[in-house]
């Protein structure tokens, strides 16, 4: 693992500094503690820095704000940027004024800031999300880590970076950010049931999401599960993976899948306490799914690109864990946290051949074992050896 308080090289770094020769402002926005002021700072080290989650960091600006922006046209980050959402006009005004300013915005609140974006700074923005750590980014220690390990820890910085037990870390997350700032947003008045909601969605990774389901065993209305669902979805909690469609039709599900952003939350929230728990938990195969399928979505985050991903079931019960769509090509992968190979992991991936045609470009199994395994049809590969 990592020495204490190392700075861990972020694969879109590099996508900042080349929109950054093109665009007056960049908004990185993401999970809360994923490292986008870490990362901002390290790339622009010499812009000043001020924390809107400062009140009196924020009253000081409300007084003249223009004027506080034109005191640091040669470069101001402006980190959790969504509390002062007027401030965006004011940066447009400044960017058309002067055209060497240059503004980089974070942001942990999708809908709030991207609200602020859309009125005030289209066509003069660049927006890039930065999830936690991925596996790319780990590469130096990774062949050396147990899968367990990769699981339990997630990908926060400050695990890897700093040594923080992550039971620690996502302690702290869950109570300041989960409970405190989403349920404050969302005006949650039962705790209970919002805590209920929150670990039932843990426990529920990797599964179709039932709306109805939920509402019942919460015992609040499926509008409310609806909000609550888009709220987490909306602060980089939690994600959902819709089903794929094309012209296959009918015959597919309709409701998405659910996964979190990081597996060492996933773990907290179900009382997973250390290793050994996960090794022999019931849901180990749903955890280890989530984390590769977060690691296809940072892959193209850390692009700059959109993800274009879905996962494929129809009424027989045939599924396919993933499925990426690039133009009119389809890849397909199978997740299995099994070590050693099996012939009917290729089972899904066969039919699915069969019913998509030959839009199919690729079929893989992902695994967690040690060898990497090709046929004329289908790849094996071992999740370490992802190659996107």
């Amino acid at each position: 693992m990592s020495t204490k308080n190392t700075y861990l090289k972020r694969t879109l770094s590099n996508e900042l500094a080349r929109l950054s020769e093109d665009f007056a402002v960049i908004v990185v926005t993401g999970p809360r503690q994923s490292g986008k002021t870490t990362l901002c700072r390290n790339q622009f080290a010499n812009f000043h820095y001020i924390n809107l989650e400062n009140i009196s960091a924020r009253e000081q600006i409300q007084t003249a704000p223009k004027a506080f922006l034109e005191q640091h046209l040669e470069g101001l980050i402006i980190d959790e940027a969504q509390h002062l959402p007027e401030l965006f006009s004011y940066i447009q005004l400044i960017v058309d004024e002067n055209k060497e300013a240059q503004f980089i915005l974070t942001g942990s609140s999708d809908f709030s800031l991207m609200q602020g974006i859309t009125q005030s700074l289209a066509g003069r923005v660049a927006v890039l999300t930065l999830l936690p750590l991925s596996l790319k980014e780990l590469s130096d220690s990774i062949s050396r880590i147990e899968t367990n390990t990769l699981l339990f820890n997630g990908g926060y910085p400050a695990v890897w970076g700093k040594n923080i037990p992550v039971q620690d870390v996502a302690r702290n997350y869950y109570n300041t950010y989960i409970e405190r700032d989403v349920r404050q947003l969302l005006n949650v008045k039962n705790i209970t049931k919002y805590q209920t909601f929150i670990k039932l969605c843990a426990g529920r990774i990797g599964t179709e999401l039932n709306a109805s389901a939920l509402s019942n065993a919460i015992g609040v209305s499926v509008p409310t599960v609806q909000e609550w669902l888009s709220t987490l979805e909306a602060s980089y909690i939690l994600f959902r993976l819709p089903p794929f469609f094309r012209n296959i039709g009918k015959r597919l599900v309709k409701s998405p899948k659910l996964y979190f952003y990081d597996t060492g939350l996933v773990c907290f929230l179900l009382g997973i306490e250390n290793e050994k728990q996960l090794e022999t938990h019931p849901l180990r195969g749903a955890i280890f799914e989530n984390m590769v399928v977060l690691e296809f979505f940072k892959h193209r985050y850390n692009q700059g690109k959109e993800p274009h991903f879905y996962f494929y079931r129809d009424k027989s019960q045939i599924e396919v864990d993933l499925i990426e769509e690039k133009g009119v090509d389809l890849y397909a992968y199978e997740i299995k946290s099994a070590k050693a190979f099996t012939k009917s992991f290729m089972a899904s991936l066969d039919y699915f051949r069969k019913v998509a045609g030959t839009n199919v470009v690729s079929t893989q199994v992902i695994y967690d074992g040690k060898n990497d395994i090709f046929s004329s049809e289908n790849g094996m590969i071992n999740f370490r050896n992802l190659k996107f």
